[in-house]
């Protein structure tokens, strides 16, 4: 995997919302969409088939080192798979 930092408001939210590393580990090396937002965060997303088709988006801060996840969460705007 890439080497990126964790702020601790996401440490929190992998435990508060039962988020795996593993899928956000999964969403940054294989991402289903990944955009560039005008604020220079790149937005990593997923569907993860083990959390109901649920589409996972990883925010990542890209101009730090190493770059900084600073939120994440189980985007409900975009649905699940069927």
């Amino acid at each position: 995997m890439i080497d990126y930092e964790f702020s601790d408001h996401v440490a929190e939210m992998l435990k508060e919302r039962n988020i795996r590393v593993a899928w956000v580990e999964l969403t940054l090396e294989q991402p289903g969409k990944k955009k560039t937002r005008e604020d220079g965060t790149v937005h990593y997303i997923k569907a993860i088939k083990e959390h109901g088709g649920r589409h996972l988006r990883v925010v990542v801060n890209p101009r730090l080192t190493p770059p900084k996840i600073v939120t994440l969460l189980f985007d409900r705007k975009l649905g699940r798979l069927p």
